[in-house]
């Protein structure tokens, strides 16, 4: 099976901009930002382009300290570890960023299929204030029906979990959609609620994922 996980908020209680926000000394004012945007009340797009605004010049070294913060939940890198096992395809699609992405994976020794992921930009050892990659303006839906077609693993054979409103589009179209602690305009779109990673090895478990 194909298995998609978002990663902030998810696989990760880390909100990866507001930690580099915290480094920049604007992380309630990207805090603010990123809860409008997880609530459906301003689009995804637009809520980064803000958030990335507000980081314009922060120095490398403090992006690397902040991604150096991001770190998976407590039990994780354990359903990640049995869905491989299982000869699932596992995968990361994110709003968040790959290099904070892959930092988190690696403290675990964990690793996934593919990363779909966002970048922030960097010119002379500084961020540009902007950001690009596929999960700006592309939704995560056209990105999970892509990776379908591209690993040969039809959409009848996908889980996604999530829980904001950027992961709706995947949460739809997926044939089984799992909400992880999800938001209230999220929560109605999802088959199933966990609320914890032991939670949801145990739903994987009963319904032989892994």
């Amino acid at each position: 099976m194909l298995i998609a996980f978002d990663f902030d908020g998810t696989l990760s209680d880390s909100e990866m901009t507001v930690l580099l926000g915290e480094e920049a000394g604007v992380a309630d004012e990207i805090d603010e930002i990123t809860e409008r945007a997880m609530n459906d009340e301003i689009s995804y797009a637009e809520s980064l382009y803000e958030r990335a605004e507000l980081l314009d010049g922060l120095e490398d070294d403090d992006v690397e300290a902040a991604f150096d913060r991001v770190e998976l939940r407590e039990g994780a890198a354990d359903v990640i570890r049995a869905l491989d096992d299982a000869g699932n395809h596992v995968a990361i699609l994110t709003g968040g960023f790959d290099r904070g992405v892959s930092m988190a994976l690696e403290k675990e020794d964990v690793y996934v299929d593919t990363i779909v992921a966002n970048r922030l930009p960097m010119r002379n050892g500084k961020l540009t204030g902007e950001a690009e990659g596929p999960l700006i303006e592309g939704t995560k839906d056209e990105a999970l029906k892509d990776l379908s077609e591209e690993v040969g693993i039809g959409m009848s054979e996908t889980v996604a979990i999530g829980d904001g409103a950027n992961d709706l589009p995947m949460l739809e179209v997926a044939d089984l959609a799992i909400g992880y602690e999800p938001k209230p305009a999220v929560e109605p779109h999802c088959d199933v609620v966990v609320t914890s990673m032991a939670e949801l090895q145990d739903l994987l478990e009963e319904r032989n994922v892994v």
